[in-house]
Parts: structure tokens; sequence; C-alpha cells
């Protein structure tokens, strides 16, 4: 298994691939040569991507087969208006290069209980179904794929899953026009039917409403959102009560970078708002919280007392966290 330096992998970057005009493949193997560590369908790493002196921490979606660790592959959407992560990505990384990225984990797992797997995506929110529906296939599961693009020039990734899955995939934008009613999709399935979607926010949302309005319970319904939700904005200053530091939070980096930047840790899993893993406790604030995860609820922001540090920022005149 590949040495880790730091929590991270080091990998090369063995093939670098445009599939549509935003995202690009990158296919990469370890560095010395050995196995990459297991995973399972839903996984992602997050590459460490460097940003005129800093390090941009981006998750992405292992869409690979996880019964092959000899490589790892993901997909790459190029964001004009984010952190400039996938930019770098798609400028400035070359095939031969060698990256970090840190272990594989997964938010966004498979039921082991579903009777039939019902996957909806759009764009490149297909790309963890990669990897499941691999897993699937293999274990001879019912599934099946419903896939949403913005024009046959978007469809690349669908049409390879259509080349290997058949009619279980299904597109919708690429070639006739057609769009998907996710009421449609989701009306009168069969009990132990599990929906997963992943996607725009909006989609997302609406696939939740209408399985709401349908009746499905939460715990047949799995979501993860691709969006980048940022953490770009003003600047601000964070004192970390338990060595005293006063940590400087650029306009382009989330709390959790600044802090690591400046030498200190705190706990993460996710680094985009959803596991919960790096909520800390906010013990004095002279300001607001811009609260942008998906872990809190309103309730729990309304209070200002604890924050996510890897999407959330404040405007302030004094934050200190309990760290």
């Amino acid at each position: 298994m590949s040495d880790a330096q730091h929590g991270a992998l080091r990998v090369k970057i063995d093939r670098i691939e445009p599939v549509t005009p935003e995202i690009n493949r990158y296919t990469f193997s370890a560095l010395d040569g050995s196995w990459l560590p297991p995973f399972s369908g839903g996984s992602h790493v997050q590459v460490l991507i460097p940003v005129e002196g800093e390090t941009r921490r981006n998750a992405y979606s292992l869409m690979s087969s996880p019964y092959d660790t000899s490589r790892y592959q993901i997909a790459v959407r190029r964001v004009e208006d984010g952190r400039r992560g996938s930019i770098a990505m798609h400028t400035e990384v070359r095939e031969g290069d060698v990256l970090s990225v840190t272990t594989p984990a997964n938010l966004f797992p498979l039921s082991k209980h579903a009777r039939h797997h019902l996957f909806i995506a759009g764009g490149v929110g297909v790309t963890p179904i990669y990897a499941q529906l691999h897993e699937l296939s293999i274990k001879g599961a019912s599934f099946e794929l419903h896939l949403a693009v913005r024009g046959p020039e978007h469809a690349a990734l669908g049409r390879e899953l259509e080349g290997l899955y058949g009619d279980r995939v299904t597109i919708y934008g690429d070639r006739d026009g057609t769009r998907l009613n996710t009421l449609d999709v989701l009306s009168g399935r069969p009990l132990g039917t599990h929906t997963y979607v992943c996607g725009p926010a909006r989609m997302v949302d609406d696939v939740l409403e209408s399985a709401h309005s349908l009746g499905w319970t939460d715990s047949h319904v799995h979501f993860e959102r691709f969006d980048d939700l940022g953490s770009t904005g003003e600047a601000f200053s964070v004192t970390l009560a338990r060595s005293g530091a006063v940590i400087e939070v650029s306009p382009e980096q989330s709390l959790l970078e600044a802090v690591e930047e400046a030498g200190h840790r705190l706990p993460y899993l996710c680094r985009g708002g959803a596991c919960g893993e790096c909520e800390t406790e906010v013990l004095e604030l002279d300001g607001t919280i811009d609260h942008r995860d998906d872990w809190l609820s309103e309730s729990e922001r309304a209070t200002n007392t604890v924050i996510m540090p890897c999407v959330s920022r404040a405007t302030c005149l004094k934050l200190v966290l309990n760290a």
C-alpha cells in the first residue's frame, strides 16, 4: 500500500482525458507502484491542489472499479467562479505529474437492504454512480440509472454507461430533448426500492420533494450534492481558545484551510459541510456566522454556538472557537 505523508497518498497522473467541454477524467496510480487503498462505490478522495502558494483540498468521487485498486479515476468539472482548484487541475496539471490525495471515504454508500437500486443524476453527479453500478453489476443486483444532461456534448459519460448496461440507463437531454420528470421516475416503485440522487442542489431538492410527496421514507432516499458550496468571502480572523492562536482567514480560504495552513488541526472528513465531523463549538462571537453546510438544523444555526469550518464563514469583529 502507498506510503502516506501527512495523511495523504502520493500518486502519479497516468492519463488526462477530456470527456465533455467542462470535464476531464484523470487516471492515477500509486507513486511507489503499490496497490491503492480499497474503497466501495460512492467513495471520494480529496485532491491536494497547489494554487498560488496555498493548498486547495477538493473532493472528487472515485469512478473507477472498486475491484481494481491498481488505479483510481476521478472526473473534474472546471468551475470558473470557484476557488481555482478545478481550474488548476485543468490548466496546470499534466500527465506524469505527482499529486497527493487522501485515503477514500464514503458518505454516499449503497444500501445493503435494497432489492432494487434507482439512481438519478445530473451532469458530473454521475461520477460516484460509475463505481456503484460496477459494484452492483458484479453482484448481479437490480438497478437502473436516470441521467439528465444539458445537451449531446455533455452526454459522453452517460453514453459510456449506456454501452455497459444497456436499457438500464436512460439519458435525458441528449439527442431527443426529453426532460427528466422525477415524479414519473419515482412513482409506482415496489417495496424495497432505494433511490440515490447526485447532482445540482435543485435536482436533489426536486427528488426529495417528489419522494416525500409520493410517501417515500427518508431511509430509502440517499443523496449527495456535487455543488461546490465554496467558502470564499470577506477576510476575517479567528482565535483558537486552547492555544490562543489568532489566525487570519483570507477571502480565498476556508476557515479549515486557514487553520491547517497555520499548523493547527481540526477534525474533518468530507470537507463539504455534509458529514458533521468538523462541527466546532463557538465560544465567543461578535458578528454573524454565514452557515453554508448541510449538517446543522435551522434551529442549531440560529444559536450561532457551532460552526462547520470546512465551508462556513463569519462576518465578525471577534470569533473564538473551542479548538
